[in-house]
């Protein structure tokens, strides 16, 4: 997946926001609530999104992903993918949209339903 991939992905989801910021990384918000983002790593695109435990423990070690610098190491369950092909497309996109759900699922009622997002 590509920077522009990976940013025409995300900002084809209900509700999203994007800002650059942290180093020129294109971040995705929702309600406000960072759910994904797309930083540099050795030259090449690093994709970060939040995980929960059991993904956090089974691919937090495999080749080319590592829980995600300065999220992780705050306790969170955030991974990093930033070896090209370490994941298949398909599987980045499936995570890219858990950590969208899993971020909107933390969102109040209130938020939610003044995003359109009760369904989710």
């Amino acid at each position: 997946m590509t920077r522009e991939e990976f940013n025409a992905f995300c900002s084809a989801m209900t509700a999203t926001s994007h800002v650059v910021q942290w180093g020129d990384a294109d971040v995705w918000k929702v309600g406000g609530k960072v759910f994904a983002l797309c930083g540099w790593y050795e030259g090449g695109p690093a994709f970060t999104f939040k995980v929960g435990e059991i993904a956090f423990e089974v691919l937090g070690d495999a080749p080319g992903v590592r829980p995600a610098p300065y999220l992780a190491s705050r306790g969170m369950k955030w991974l990093q993918v930033y070896e090209k092909g370490a994941l298949s497309e398909e599987s980045l996109r499936e995570h890219i949209e858990e950590s969208y759900r899993l971020v909107v699922a933390k969102l109040t009622k209130k938020v939610r339903a003044e995003l359109g997002l009760e369904g989710l």
